[in-house]
């Protein structure tokens, strides 16, 4: 099982394709040498009743297996579209603490700020990162975490006695929060045993298709089915790897705030205070 769980999470996805095939090839041609000494033995003589059976045959066979590939890819898109969704999350909770941050008095409004914005940036980067790079990005985030909630604990003292702080507080949370939620969303796939029984019935399949499909024609219509269901696997298998495959999350929401931050700093909320401030004298 880690064997697996190892080819699923770390092999190449070029690699992976050619073991099921190979596999697949495999059986298939175990199928073709075991339908050839039924047929040396006089036992194939091949009626109309023997291949309606067979084509009944195979036509159970290929509906479960699209059955459990469909109950598969659901697994999969369902995890890839709950770390699509806790990026909106993220970034609608980072902005909002951005913007709550706004009301608190210096220095702990440059410097919530500040970290907020670094935190951000250091999400784009470790979203797209290599799996070599997540350890030291990683440490970084869990670094900048401790870092907002010192700086929050340091900005509560000046902000306790306000109804603002609970709020305030509750954000700061939420960010938190979401911070674990996408790390172990990225931790979660689709459990290995599902992937051993789909390997074991596609092999399963292939060999039934090269026992049954005779002829060139049955056997070049084998291996474009055999390549179709391979590649329906391997793009299973890449949706599952959050951090290798090449389908992730989209990072627009984040990328969006990211610009949205830098291109409004701390000081643009400082507009009205300077002029009625002004207006006071």
């Amino acid at each position: 099982m880690d064997l697996v769980t190892g080819l699923v999470d770390g092999a190449p996805i070029v690699v992976l394709g050619l073991l099921v095939l190979s596999l697949m090839g495999a059986a298939a041609a175990a199928g073709v040498a075991l339908r050839a000494r039924g047929d040396r033995s006089g036992g194939g003589g091949g009626d109309a009743h023997g291949e309606g059976q067979e084509g009944y045959l195979v036509s159970a066979v290929l509906g479960l297996l699209a059955l459990l590939m469909g109950f598969t890819f659901a697994l999969a898109v369902d995890r890839f579209e709950t770390r699509r969704s806790l990026v909106l999350e993220e970034a609608n909770a980072i902005g909002t603490t951005y913007l709550r941050t706004q009301l608190l008095d210096e220095p702990h409004r440059a410097r919530i700020s500040g970290l907020l914005i670094a935190y951000t940036d250091n999400r784009l980067i470790l979203a797209k990162a290599n799996p070599g790079e997540n350890r030291r990005l990683l440490a970084e985030n869990d670094r900048l975490i401790t870092e907002l909630w010192a700086a929050t604990s340091a900005a509560f003292e000046t902000i306790k006695s306000y109804d603002f702080s609970t709020s305030y507080l509750e954000t700061m949370n939420n960010l938190i929060d979401l911070d674990a939620a996408r790390k172990a969303a990225r931790q979660v796939h689709v459990p290995t045993e599902v992937f051993v029984v789909l390997l074991v019935y596609l092999i399963m399949t292939a060999g039934v298709l090269g026992y049954v499909m005779v002829g060139t024609r049955g056997k070049w219509t084998s291996v474009f089915l055999l390549g179709l269901l391979t590649m329906s696997l391997l793009l299973i298998v890449d949706i599952d790897r959050p951090t290798r495959g090449g389908v992730r999350e989209g990072q627009g929401p984040m990328e969006a705030l990211q610009k949205t931050l830098k291109s409004q700093p701390a000081t643009v909320y400082d507009r009205w205070r300077h002029e009625d401030a002004k207006a006071a004298r």
